[in-house]
């Protein structure tokens, strides 16, 4: 450890040496936001396509497809349920040796987690041991997720002019749409071009390596800011600096509660139309594989366009208004549009295409919500806190419960999952007044 504190004081001095004379713009706050979430984003995506369409086949072949697919799936919040625990961790080496450090260890170990598993032993490798070092590897990966939260998207909204807040608070969440596309576009590639044998013999871990490469390009870019002295100042300035996990959950349990409740719609929604349709298609269809990635690709690309839709519907009728309709209408959506997978080609494009509208509409001011809800000296950490467990509970557990009551009930009660979600976020919302006048 002291050596990897060492090492990241290195980086932290050449970054600052870099642009020792470059003033940062303001407007670069955006670009290093951005960056920063699409290269996490990516390592996500990566990891679920290949939860879907790999680690079935080359960790679980002795289950049949549907219960291998279960069980893949039952690894995936591993992540979510160490994000917390990372949190902790690393808020703890932010007071003490400052962001930089901690962000250089905790993207560190992001990429090794994330490459290692480009790495991972098959079934007839290595038996019951490569779920283990799978499993251990994304308790890796959700480690330092909670250590990647630089407090970015947190300036961001606070240095956004005057009815530009809903405008500004979108920009952290293009991240999504853009890492999905990336992600399933790299699959999709591999999958068209070298063949199923070659895929599953090699071809499914270079995207693995290409996250790898990503993370180093995102670590210098988010050093970049975080270590340049004005930046450091704002921080400081606007009191975004790490408090202590205990207290700050003891002052503010309730606004972290809410805060964690009020996205649920969108975080719910979020693996509906990623994980969720995938694995249904590759589980119950013949379908090929490449043809969905590549509808997925275009869902995602409506969910940018919606994403910023979604800043400019805030500016002008409000966050909790925008959040309130977008859980009302996935409510709605949740009753019907599971069932469209059915449909083919048009039900299946009809499903993605829509569910990424609504996507992008709630989640584009889900960040909005979580960081608005806290007094500034609460802001950096109590805003860290809220975003992992609206990750818990509104999306780690989704894939596995959508295919699992797809599997014993059918395909319209994966809906339910989706609905109480919707119902986490009104109630959440009609129950805090006080977020509700932070928002509007």
């Amino acid at each position: 450890m002291a050596e990897a504190v060492a090492h990241s004081s290195s980086l932290e001095r050449d970054a600052r040496a870099m642009h020792a004379d470059e003033h940062v713009r303001p407007g670069e706050i955006a670009i290093g936001v951005i960056i920063g979430r699409t290269s996490e984003f990516f390592d996500f995506f990566v990891y679920a396509i290949a939860s879907v369409i790999v680690f079935p086949e080359l960790i679980f072949p002795f289950a049949d497809r549907v219960t291998a697919t279960l069980l893949s799936f039952a690894l995936f919040p591993l992540a979510f349920v160490a994000r917390p625990i990372g949190t902790q961790i690393f808020m703890a080496i932010d007071r003490r040796h400052g962001r930089g450090t901690k962000l250089t260890i905790a993207l560190f170990l992001l990429g090794t987690s994330t490459v290692s598993v480009g790495f991972l032993p098959s079934y007839e490798a290595a038996g019951i041991w490569a779920a283990v070092i799978l499993g251990l590897l994304r308790i890796g990966q959700g480690l330092a997720l909670g250590g990647a939260w630089d407090g970015m998207a947190s300036l961001l909204a606070l240095n956004a002019p005057e009815g530009k807040r809903g405008w500004f608070a979108m920009v952290p969440q293009l991240g999504a749409p853009l890492g999905l596309i990336v992600a399933s576009g790299l699959f999709a590639f591999l999958l068209g071009t070298i063949g199923e044998q070659d895929f599953f013999a090699w071809g499914w871990r270079y995207p693995f390596f290409v996250a790898f490469a990503l993370n180093v390009v995102a670590l210098f870019a988010r050093l970049r800011m975080v270590v340049t002295a004005e930046y450091a100042e704002l921080f400081k300035s606007r009191e975004l600096t790490p408090s202590r996990v205990a207290p700050t959950i003891k002052a503010q349990w309730r606004n972290i509660v809410i805060g964690a409740f009020a996205p649920l719609a969108s975080f719910a929604l979020f693996h509906m139309v990623t994980v969720f349709p995938l694995s249904w298609v590759y589980v119950y269809t013949g379908e090929s594989l490449t043809r969905f990635l590549v509808i997925e690709m275009v869902g995602a690309a409506f969910g940018v366009a919606s994403i910023v839709a979604s800043g400019w519907l805030a500016d002008h009728i409000g966050r909790r208004s925008v959040l309130g309709y977008t859980a009302a209408a996935i409510a709605v959506f949740s009753g019907f549009a599971p069932q469209l997978l059915r449909g083919g080609a048009i039900g299946e494009s009809v499903f993605m295409i829509s569910g990424f509208i609504l996507l992008g509409l709630a989640f584009g001011q889900s960040s909005g919500a979580v960081t608005s809800n806290f007094p500034k000296r609460a802001r950096y950490t109590g805003a860290a806190l809220t975003s992992d467990l609206a990750w818990l509970f509104g999306a780690g557990f989704a894939p596995l419960a959508a295919l699992a009551l797809t599997h014993y009930f059918g395909l319209a009660a994966a809906g339910g999952y989706l609905l109480s979600g919707a119902i986490g976020t009104l109630v959440a919302l009609a129950l805090n007044k006080e977020l509700a006048r932070r928002l509007d």
